[in-house]
């Protein structure tokens, strides 16, 4: 870059984490010029981070707005995935594995939230439960834990890495290490992004940046509150993959990779932009993970790492236009969520840029701007 101004396009995503990608995927296969701009590397931050769980953690204990826009979002993941591995000849691991949630939870009113909500779930046995295997007291009593059959998982690195070859291929074009310092305005619009890289112009922009979303901002954000929530995750490596199901207890959750990886996770701190791992974070994961699978006892860790989630208040995320700038739009502030909500999260506001009907009422996304 020569520092001089760049020249125009239909959009400039900032952010390119999973929601600026799918974002700018969905908009360059409707036929628009897309630039991405990213203050790192791509999908190097909470993206990549992330478990790849595509369902919220016990559902039923998530406010309506957010299970609304995982289930339609989840439900769209398995054809999105299979494209992108078409597209790419990168597999995401798309994989409806099932979760099994044991103890301590109120299986009760669990199930009737499942039947309600059309979620598909089974009172595990004993013998299911000790199949995987778990250790007999951790199951509960018969029937007392519960499998969601159709929940999936997915492999946030491969995604990524298909999704960014996917946006390449479309025509899309992404420039890492270009920090946003201003957004230029006048007239009610955003005239022009003052960036590391030079100054950049587009007819729209849309703000994809994460726990930094508020940062990019600045005085435009009006009271948006999201902020850095750190979480921490252990990796380890069997022969063979050592769980059928994810398996969760609590907030503690163990992903069985079909290559053997298990990933153990996580941690949830307001430590603000503090991506160092901790000991004792450490040890708390490897020893409660131990007392679900015993496998793990001698196990060496492989890897020990920190994301930055964009928690927002009830994991409700911010996805629409700025209320003042007409061509400013977020989408943002997924928390936990962030893989899972992605597909949905672009369809949404690509249905507002293009006046296309919603699939359910939006409303409550449009709200994170607090005003």
């Amino acid at each position: 870059m020569n520092g001089g101004k760049e020249m125009s396009q239909d959009f400039i995503v900032v952010g390119a984490g999973i929601i600026g990608l799918a974002t700018a995927e969905r908009l360059l296969a409707q036929g628009a010029t897309v630039t991405i701009l990213e203050r790192g590397a791509v999908g190097q931050e909470s993206s990549w981070a992330g478990g790849g769980i595509l369902s919220p953690l016990c559902p039923w204990d998530y406010p309506d707005e957010v299970t609304r826009l995982t289930s339609y979002s989840a439900a769209l993941f398995a054809a999105w995935a299979d494209s992108l591995h078409a597209a790419s000849g990168i597999d995401p691991e798309y994989e409806a594995s099932g979760m099994l949630v044991l103890p301590p939870f109120d299986a009760c009113a669990a199930q009737q939230w499942c039947v309600a909500h059309g979620v598909k779930v089974e009172r595990a046995s004993r013998a299911a439960t000790l199949a995987i295997p778990i250790v007999e007291k951790e199951a509960g009593e018969e029937g007392n834990a519960l499998l969601l059959p159709e929940v999936a998982q997915v492999r946030n690195p491969r995604l990524l890495r298909a999704l960014r070859k996917r946006v390449e291929a479309l025509g899309g074009r992404i420039i890492e290490h270009c920090t946003v310092h201003d957004i230029v305005v006048g007239g009610g619009q955003v005239q022009a992004l003052a960036t590391a890289c030079g100054t950049f112009s587009a007819q729209g922009y849309i703000v994809t940046a994460g726990a930094w979303s508020k940062q990019v901002l600045g005085r435009h954000a009006f009271n948006l509150d999201i902020k850095p929530a750190r979480g921490q995750m252990l990796l380890f490596r069997f022969a063979a993959a050592p769980l059928r199901f994810i398996l969760l207890q609590g907030d503690l959750y163990l992903i069985s990779r079909r290559d053997g990886h298990l990933l153990v996770g996580s941690t949830l701190e307001d430590v603000g932009f503090d991506k160092q791992t901790t000991m004792a974070a450490r040890d708390d994961l490897f020893e409660r993970a131990q007392r679900l699978l015993p496998a793990l006892a001698g196990m060496p860790l492989v890897q020990h790492w920190a994301g930055l989630r964009p928690a927002s208040p009830r994991n409700i995320p911010a996805i629409g236009r700025h209320p003042q700038l007409d061509n400013l739009y977020i989408n943002s502030g997924h928390f936990r969520y962030g893989v899972t909500m992605a597909p949905g999260s672009a369809a949404i506001l690509s249905n507002e840029l293009t006046g296309t009907p919603q699939p359910f009422d939006v409303t409550p996304y449009r709200a994170g701007w607090g005003i």
